[in-house]
């Protein structure tokens, strides 16, 4: 019975540990400070830039992206801008092509073969001629200033690499329906917190940028945005969260989308914690796989661990323990059904209320990073895959 007990609390800290203790433990614990960055108005310092756009099949955005590139305040002499394309099958690299052939800093890289964001990325940095890497999908649109506050950091020797903040938007609304969540304002107050402690965890493949030189070749099956900041940071840098370098993405939609993204996600980067964690040195990086554990690969076991919960606490009822048990066990089951239910209304295309959408989708991600894990624990590699907007 004592037993159950210990293992019922235990698996209540580590759901909310991630959510309320980790963030005060940040706030709380000393930390290394918040590097200062250059002035952004001097231009005569600022490194030059290659700025990496991966496209696969993205006709319908990329003007539009080329022409935000374009329009970054940068000096047009230190910008590159580089089109990395996975073998294309639509009319994506024509039209990268009609615009190159107008602005001579605009490039196309071609991967002859689907073979994955990662693989076009060593391929491309590999011709870069930046001295700092920014990499940007093709539906993220840069505010004018985002690679100036990006790149800004880099005056400072112990940054290795910067990251931005993508708001996700609603479609046609555009800045003004950026989203303001609960969970977009949790995290975006983590990445703070991170980046004061020590290093914020992992990237953002819509905007990061890091040192060239700190760009080593990946594994095709390598998720780039977080594999090369663990590098980074196992080389004995920092990485850095700017929320003034900022651009604007639609949602991805759908739930079954983001279901897929965020199994393929976890699935990647689980396996890069599995292979890199040697990288690091334990003693020199102590702080950062903290960061990395609380922030990240506790989230990934949530679904595990709300399974031992209810089968702990189910045996605690069998076995005629206090009320406080039959409580917890009402409430895990509630929040079962309302999940449920979440889950036949999106499956009828229906709306669904707060109260249900909430479980609903704190049980479909931790579901869906439940099976990405899976997935690895099976030689089950997911490299490449069509992007999650809608047609």
């Amino acid at each position: 019975m004592d037993v159950l007990i210990i293992i019922f609390w235990m698996c209540i800290f580590l759901l909310i540990y991630p959510y309320l203790i980790y963030p005060v433990l940040l706030k709380l614990l000393p930390g290394a400070g918040h590097p200062e960055p250059q002035a952004v108005d001097d231009d005569a310092k600022l490194p030059s830039v290659t700025f990496i756009i991966s496209v696969y099949n993205e006709a319908q955005v990329i003007e539009e992206k080329l022409a935000n590139a374009l329009a970054l305040d940068y000096p047009s002499d230190k910008l590159e801008i580089m089109v990395i394309s996975d073998a294309s099958s639509d009319r994506t690299e024509a039209i990268v092509q009609e615009w190159a052939g107008k602005h001579p800093q605009i490039r196309l890289v071609r991967q002859q073969q689907r073979r994955g964001k990662t693989a076009g990325l060593n391929a491309g940095i590999r011709q870069s001629r930046g001295e700092a890497i920014v990499f940007s999908d093709a539906n993220a649109m840069y505010k004018a200033d985002a690679v100036r506050e990006l790149v800004k950091y880099f005056s400072n020797p112990d940054v290795g690499y910067v990251m931005g903040a993508a708001l996700y938007t609603e479609g046609a609304d555009s800045e003004a329906s950026e989203s303001e969540g609960l969970y977009w304002k949790f995290e975006l107050a983590l990445k703070k917190l991170e980046t004061e402690y020590y290093s914020v965890v992992g990237g953002d493949g819509a905007i990061y940028a890091i040192r060239r030189e700190l760009y080593w070749p990946l594994e095709d099956d390598d998720i780039n945005d977080f594999v090369n900041p663990l590098q980074i940071v196992a080389k004995g840098y920092r990485g850095v969260f700017n929320p003034d370098a900022i651009c604007y993405e639609d949602a991805g939609g759908e739930f079954s989308k983001e279901f897929k993204r965020k199994r393929r996600i976890v699935n990647r980067s689980w396996r890069a914690v599995k292979r890199y964690i040697s990288w690091f040195d334990v003693q020199k990086q102590m702080k950062f796989l903290f960061e990395l554990f609380s922030h990240k690969v506790i989230r990934w076991f949530s679904m595990g661990i709300l399974l031992v919960l209810f089968l702990t606490n189910l045996a605690l009822i069998l076995f005629g323990t206090a009320v406080f048990f039959k409580v917890t066990f009402i409430g895990q089951v509630v929040m079962i059904i309302a999940a449920l239910y979440g889950a036949y209304l999106d499956g009828k295309g229906r709306s669904i209320p707060k109260v249900v959408y909430l479980p609903y989708y704190f049980f479909l991600v931790n579901y869906a990073a439940l099976l990405g894990i899976w997935d690895e624990s099976r030689g089950i590699k997911h490299v490449v895959w069509d992007h999650v907007r809608e047609s």
